[in-house]
């Protein structure tokens, strides 16, 4: 039996059991935000680990597959693109100065805040990464100087605030258009805020995948230019 639990069968099966039973209970409880898949996977596998006394290093090692096909999962977000260009084209000019503006501002308030409380260097650049999908923050993260799995910790916790809050957030300020609330989900709270913006309508869902992308790359390159 131990050395079943170290093997990467049992690490990818943990991972899919856990995160379709957040899935079911997402469903059961009609899409409540204490609910979500990602954070019920989460605890579930923090237990698992727990009462199984495994490591994470370990059962990370033998999961690893699936952090690999987070890259093919952000390349698959090209179809609702492709199928969505007219709009995406139409509304290109806006998104590109919202892109401009909220890629500062995300990553500079964020940052800013835990500079006034004295955090150290390490700590900022792993905060600067936030708002970019994980593989995004993990290898920015290491290339400036922060802590990748700090980062990514990060970047799962912004994902879930925003997929827990965004639409209610969005609705009180009165922001109807797919392209608005597309780009407010994708941009801040990455591939998290890109699957709950699909819930909210393809069209939503499109320009909330386009601009997760887009600010992955502008964050990345702008800290990597910035920071490294």
């Amino acid at each position: 039996m131990t050395d079943l639990l170290m093997t990467p069968h049992f690490a990818i099966t943990l991972t899919l059991v856990v995160y379709l039973a957040g899935l079911w209970l997402y469903r059961l409880s009609n899409g409540s935000s204490l609910f979500q898949p990602v954070v019920v996977g989460i605890v579930g596998v923090i237990a698992v680990l727990t009462v199984l006394d495994m490591d994470y290093e370990t059962y990370f090692g033998n999961a690893a597959i699936i952090h690999f096909l987070l890259g093919t999962a952000t390349v698959a977000l090209a179809l609702p693109l492709y199928r969505n260009l007219s709009l995406i084209r139409a509304n290109l000019g806006a998104l590109l100065i919202t892109l401009a503006i909220s890629g500062i501002v995300a990553a500079g308030l964020a940052v800013g805040i835990l500079w006034l409380t004295g955090a150290d260097g390490e700590l900022l650049r792993s905060m600067a990464t936030k708002s970019i999908t994980t593989p995004f923050a993990i290898s920015v993260s290491e290339q400036i100087g922060g802590y990748p799995a700090l980062a990514a910790t990060f970047v799962i916790v912004t994902g879930i605030l925003v997929a827990a809050f965004g639409s209610p957030i969005l609705n009180l300020m009165g922001v109807t258009h797919p392209a608005a609330r597309g780009c407010a989900m994708g941009m801040i709270g990455h591939g998290v805020g890109t699957a709950r913006a699909f819930e909210m309508g393809a069209r939503t869902g499109a320009f909330a995948a386009l601009s997760m992308s887009l600010m992955g790359l502008y964050t990345a390159l702008g800290l990597g230019v910035l920071l490294s």
